[in-house]
Parts: structure tokens; sequence; C-alpha cells
């Protein structure tokens, strides 16, 4: 039995404390997590054309059109290989993900191998953006502070490239990336919303007010 099958909820790692709610759940799609966060597209790219510059070298050289077509398909198999393989690590790692929002906080349950659930408090969180690409999915960026602050590694790669310093937590590929962001702002701005201020009474306030009640 694996760590998600004995989850209490799909995507937390416990029931949700009492006065907390789950407002959103969701996951990546395989196929822009595959191109974006696994660069297939530039894997295959790279292939492409180091296969191109191998069959021009045999041509170059004066060999025939089957010496041309053996220089280029000898590197097919390991074209291949390094394409399924980046879809199988893909497809797991968007089978094993999930992006949750409750009112206080964002749970990002992450990894493959080695599953870990990591808990991004709304008072570390100093914004979030989100960015949609013409398949029509979308990633949500988190901007941190010292509060939220979480390593580069433990995220990837559910983070945004580039970001060493401050790593920055990303909610990839998701196939709806506006309403989830649409649920996040609203949990966002519920959250920080400026609370009543309750005005000190000095005791002779409060034996008054006692007196009027009774």
């Amino acid at each position: 039995m694996s760590e998600h099958e004995i989850e209490p909820i799909p995507g937390l790692p416990d029931y949700l404390p009492p006065g907390e709610r789950l407002l959103w759940q969701g996951a990546p799609h395989w196929r822009p997590l595959a191109m974006r966060a696994f660069r297939l597209r530039e894997v295959m790219i790279y292939f492409a054309v180091l296969m191109a510059w191998r069959g021009l070298m045999a041509a170059l050289d004066g060999g025939s059109f089957l010496v041309i077509m053996d220089a280029v398909l000898s590197l097919a198999p390991l074209a291949l290989g390094a394409v399924a393989i980046l879809l199988v690590i893909a497809t797991l790692s968007a089978r094993t993900t999930m992006y949750s929002i409750t009112d206080r906080r964002i749970v990002m349950r992450i990894g493959m191998a080695l599953p870990i659930t990591l808990n991004i408090p709304f008072e570390g969180i100093d914004g979030a953006a989100v960015v949609e690409h013409k398949d029509q999915s979308g990633d949500i960026t988190l901007s941190l502070n010292d509060n939220g602050r979480i390593g580069y590694l433990v995220l990837w790669p559910h983070v945004r490239p580039w970001r060493y310093s401050r790593p920055e937590p990303m909610l990839r590929a998701l196939a709806d990336p506006r309403a989830a962001v649409d649920v996040l702002g609203r949990a966002l701005a519920g959250y920080i919303q400026p609370k009543p201020v309750v005005i000190p009474q000095s005791p002779e306030e409060v034996v008054r007010g006692a007196a009027m009640a009774s």
C-alpha cells in the first residue's frame, strides 16, 4: 500500500483542523508538464539537430544514401529512449502530484519515489501570478517571503525555473489555471482582510458599562 492510498483526504496528509476548509484541488496534466518542466521539446530538437548534422557530415564525406541513413538512424534508439524516459517521468509526476488550496494555506503533495507534503501558509505568500499558454494550460507562481521559504531542489519540478536564491513554488500545467487562481485570490483576500479593532476600555468605563447593563 502506498502513502497516497492511506491519505484521509486525497492530497492531504491528515484531516483538516477544525475551522479550516478545503476550497480547491488539482493536479498537473502530463503533456504540458513534459513539455515545459521536463523540456521534452528541447530534447527532441536537440536530437533532430544532431541527427541532421550526422547526416550532413556523412553526405559531405561522399557517403551513399544508405550510409547517410545509417548515420542518421543510428541515433534513433537513443533519441526514442530519451523521449520515452521523459514521458514516463512526466506521467508519473503528474499522477503523484496533488495541489490543494484551503482558506489558510496551499498544500503540495509532490514526489514520485519519495513523496512529500509541503505546507505553504498564507502568511508566507507575498503574491501569486498566473501564466496561461497556447494549449490552454497554465502555471501559478507563488512569491514567498521569509516565512514561506522552501529549497529549490525540494520543490523541483514544481518551481519557477532559474530562481535559485529565492525559489518560487509553481502549481504547474493546470488544465484550468484561471479557476484555481480565482479561488486562491479570494482565499488570500479573505485571509488578509483587516480584523475589527478593539479599543481597550479603562477600568472606570468597564464599571460604568456593567452598571448600565444591570
